[in-house]
Order: C-alpha cells, then structure tokens, then sequence
C-alpha cells in the first residue's frame, strides 16, 4: 500500500522495519516528503516577514508512505493474482492499522503528543502495486491500481447534530464541551487502532465522569435510563481496568469495554439531542 498525506508526516524520512511479537519482519515502512512549502518558516530564521494582502494559498508539505510486506509472493502470476483479487479498502484498512502503530510508537518514543495518527479519508491518494523490494521502497510499481476516495459520510459517525451545528452551539456558549466527551473519543480511538489496555483505563475515567457530567441533564428524553445502564456497567469496567493493570484482557473483557464505549457515545447523542 502507498499513500500520500497532505502535511510532514512524523517519524522522519527513512525506512522502518516493523516485526511482530516473535520477532520476525511483517513490514517496511518507507517514509519520504515529496515537497514543501518554499516560504515555510525554518529553524534558522527568526523574524516575520511582510505578505501580499491578498496572499496566495500556501503550499503544503506532502509525504509518501508505503508500506511493503516482507513476506514476498510465490511469484509472478501469484502477485498479479493478488493485485486483480484484492478487496481495496479492506487493504488500505490493513496498512493504515500499522501506520497508526507506527505513529503511535514514535509519540511513545519522542514524548510528543501533537504526533497524530492518520485516517484513511485524509490520505489524498491510495495504492495497491507489485514490484520488487528496491523498486517499491522508492515509491515505484511494476503494477498498481489508485484505489477511488472513500465515501464520505454527513456528520461525524456518532454525532447526534450535524457538526457545524454543535460547533455553533459550543462558540456561541449554548453548549459546553464535557470532559468526558473528550475522554470517550480517546477511548473510542484506542479501541479502533486496536489498544484495548489503554481503552479500558480511558472508559473507566470517561465513565465516572460522564455519571457526575450527564446528571444535571437526566430528564432530557431517555437519558436517565442510559444513566442507570451505564451505573451498572461499573463492575465490568473495573475489572476490565483491573485486568487492563495486571497486562491485559480476555475476550469478554475487551467486549465490555467495546460495549460500554457505545453506551456512552448514547448517552451523549441523547444529551445534545433538541428536547
């Protein structure tokens, strides 16, 4: 898989060898930045300089990713059957999974939390290719195919209100931004790049705080009942942090922590939902 993203992406320029938990090579991960901007601020120059008034859009860095896989294919007709066979999207999906591991152990690495995991929407092309290992780590094919841009949904996935609305109600002081809002979308992240430990400690924090948030909002439709479901579930989820503590989850484990990540994405659909 390859793809471009629209800004400098974190770690730097390089190949990367991602293995899996025995050890063994699964990836290489080829970063390269295509271009940037020519007027982009640089470490060396420290005062501001005048502009046009009426600027011209600003360039903006592009990087390349892609991503090889370090077991090779039989051969030829094998590669090409794989490339005519492949479901795009359920690739692309794949490769941006290590992506995110990979972005996610560089912000362990630097201690930098402004280092953010990519989504597919945002990459501003996707491909598939075949070709041979120095060929594809210099971004070049053999065979590829340029997967079409995913279809974009109106609103957020969860949103009870069309994003602008909300976003109108929280400047215009209508609304307030809980914190467990912020804290269920952390949660929500880790369990969709597959960090089930760091979900249940997110969930058990935003789940106390959205009882002690959500009360002044109990008599708003069907909230008060979600409030009681979601008062129950405090014994799931403890054990689950327990557990979480102790190295990891079982699979019933990790479903409780799935399951109440949903309930709490309910509870503040139904919050911000007109009377």
């Amino acid at each position: 898989m390859q793809a471009e993203l629209p800004w400098a992406l974190a770690p730097p320029d390089g190949r990367y060898v991602v293995r899996g938990h025995a050890g063994e090579p699964t990836h290489v991960l080829v970063v390269a930045l295509l271009a940037a901007r020519a007027g982009a601020a640089r470490p060396g120059r420290r005062r501001s300089r005048a502009v046009a008034p009426e600027p011209p859009p600003a360039d903006v860095p592009v990087t390349r990713v892609t991503l090889v896989g370090a077991e090779p294919f039989a051969g030829e007709d094998a590669a090409r059957a794989w490339l005519e066979g492949a479901d795009g999207e359920h690739e692309a999906a794949a490769a941006f999974d290590v992506l995110r591991r990979v972005l996610h152990a560089h912000r362990i690495a630097t201690a930098d939390p402004s280092v953010a995991e990519p989504a597919r929407e945002q990459a501003l092309v996707v491909r598939l290719g075949l070709g041979e290992g120095e060929q594809v780590a210099d971004g070049r094919w053999t065979h590829a195919v340029e997967l079409p841009p995913p279809v974009r949904r109106r609103g957020g996935r969860r949103a009870a209100l069309q994003p602008q609305e909300r976003l109108a109600a929280l400047l215009g002081g209508r609304d307030a931004a809980l914190a467990c809002e912020e804290l269920t979308l952390r949660a929500r992240a880790d369990l969709d790049a597959g960090r089930t430990r760091e979900a249940a400690f997110q969930v058990r924090v935003a789940l106390e705080a959205a009882l002690a948030e959500l009360l002044p909002w109990a008599e708003r439709g069907d909230l008060a009942g979600r409030l009681d479901e979601l008062r129950a579930e405090r014994p799931a989820i403890g054990a689950a942090a327990n557990a979480a503590l102790e190295g990891g989850l079982d699979d019933g484990q990790a479903a409780d922590v799935e399951r109440v990540v949903g309930r709490l994405e309910a509870a503040l659909r139904a919050r911000v939902l007109e009377p």
